[in-house]
C-alpha cells in the first residue's frame, strides 16, 4: 500500500512540475516536450489505478501523436526571434 501511495504523490509531483514548466518556458518545443511528459506522467498514473484501457489511450494519443503534431508545427513556422532578429539587421 505504501509502495502505490509513494507512486501516486511521484507521479502528481511530476505532473505539477511538467505543468508549470510547460506554462513559463518561453521556448515552444521545450513546453511541448513537457507536455509530453505530462502525457507520459498520466499513463503512468493510469496504469496504477489499474486503468490500461485508458492508459494505452493516453499514450497513443497523448503522448505520442500530439507531441509529434506540435513539433512538427513549431518547426514549420518561423519564430518570433528570428523575425525580430531579421528585422534589425536590415
Amino acid at each position: 500500500m505504501e509502495y502505490l501511495l509513494f507512486t501516486i504523490g511521484f507521479l502528481l509531483l511530476v505532473l505539477i512540475g511538467a505543468a508549470l514548466y510547460a506554462v513559463y518556458q518561453k521556448d515552444l518545443l521545450y513546453a511541448v516536450i513537457a507536455t509530453g511528459v505530462i502525457s507520459l506522467a498520466l499513463t503512468g498514473l493510469f496504469l496504477v489505478l489499474q486503468a490500461p484501457d485508458v492508459a494505452l489511450t493516453e499514450a497513443a494519443i497523448g503522448v505520442a501523436l500530439t507531441t509529434i503534431i506540435f513539433i512538427i508545427t513549431i518547426r514549420n513556422t518561423v519564430r518570433f526571434e528570428d523575425e525580430k532578429d531579421k528585422k534589425m539587421k536590415h
